[in-house]
């Protein structure tokens, strides 16, 4: 039976739905009982009262299906999975208590020890960066930390209208998942498939629930920051050392990684760089977020969401057709079209206000 589900990953893809169907309502029903909702306010536009953890219900599902179905990897994985639950417990005291932002980042960073020091999954390769390669010990584990750090605020960052966290999470899943299916990496597609499964459900309450609208928080966008590090670790770590067929080969892995993420990443460093230009703390939210620039130009929480959406699918086959052109080329490239988004949507505010 297991050995069917693994020549047949995607049906362990509907296996984490069923999950997510199944635990949701639960979910929500605990959070309106115990109060765990976020109400309106100025930072936000949704009407009533919406639980905030729809983390937990992603969790449950994501971690279950993949524990059922690939227990010869558990011991394998097992450091990853703790650190899973390390980040979710995390965002769910974020999600109840409001932790200040060192608290959280302090978290975060013992919550990616599990990944980078137990599970040891980590940058060990610059694949030819300014002339380096391998790397050792203390610069792995610093530059791992300082990844793992910044994908999760990016998707944490991103998190700020309907649908759009889930809706990125799903598209960036279904690219790691094919193609470590492709390369022979059946447990990892596992890993992606699973948690594939557990947002598409998610998705649907959050952008189409009335009554049962829900709210993934922090505890659901630090997993998925958490999780998408991981797939990007492996990702390069593979390619760094041809453990691939050479037709899959990407000698700019990391740069194709940015390219996957380049929403998320470009819109964090964009705003935390604005920030500190006006003199303002990089922690200190605001509105300046490129989903919020889309809001200001007219469009709904869902059309916000189908744009960006369609953008990553553009930069994500950039990133395929350019998997072995020079990193700093790709990355070039990657950033004038971000760039160049940004400004017509600037443009568009500006004619709207004229």
């Amino acid at each position: 039976m297991i050995s069917f589900f693994y020549s047949h990953p995607y049906l362990i893809g509907i296996v984490s739905c069923l999950l997510a169907l199944a635990s949701m309502p639960i979910v929500i029903q605990i959070a309106k009982k115990k109060n765990f909702v976020v109400r309106p306010n100025k930072r936000m536009s949704h009407v009533g009262e919406v639980p905030n953890i729809g983390g937990l219900a992603i969790c449950f599902s994501f971690l279950l299906s993949y524990m059922v179905f690939t227990y010869n990897a558990f011991q394998e994985a097992q450091f990853l999975l703790i650190g899973v639950f390390a980040i979710v417990a995390i965002g769910v005291t974020d999600d109840i208590l409001v932790l200040s932002p060192f608290s959280k980042l302090i978290g975060e960073s013992l919550a990616s020890v599990a990944l980078i020091g137990f599970a040891d999954i980590r940058i060990t390769h610059l694949h030819g960066l300014l002339g380096i390669n391998e790397i050792g010990l203390v610069p792995s584990y610093l530059l791992s930390l300082l990844i793992v750090i910044a994908i999760i605020n990016a998707i944490n960052l991103i998190d700020g209208v309907d649908g759009l966290a889930s809706g990125l999470g799903i598209i960036y899943c279904l690219f790691f998942a094919i193609y470590f299916q492709l390369v022979g990496d059946t447990d990892w597609a596992i890993l992606s498939i699973c948690l594939i499964g557990a947002l598409t459900v998610y998705f649907f309450y959050n952008v189409f629930g009335k009554k049962q609208k829900i709210f993934m928080g922090d505890s659901g966008s630090l997993l998925l920051g958490y999780m998408l590090a991981a797939f990007v670790f492996h990702l390069c770590e593979i390619n760094a050392y041809h453990q691939v067929p050479e037709i899959y080969h990407m000698s700019a892995a990391p740069a194709v990684s940015i390219c996957v993420l380049s929403i998320p990443v470009f819109d964090m460093i964009r705003v935390s760089l604005t920030r500190i230009r006006h003199h303002r703390s990089p922690f200190q939210a605001d509105k300046n977020h490129i989903h919020h620039l889309l809001l200001r130009t007219g469009l709904s929480h869902l059309q916000t969401t189908a744009v960006l959406c369609a953008v990553s699918l553009l930069l994500i086959g950039l990133g395929i057709l350019g998997r072995n052109w020079n990193m700093w080329m790709l990355v070039t490239v990657d950033f004038a079209i971000y760039a160049l988004l940004t400004l017509i949507i600037w443009l568009i505010i500006d004619s709207k206000n004229a």
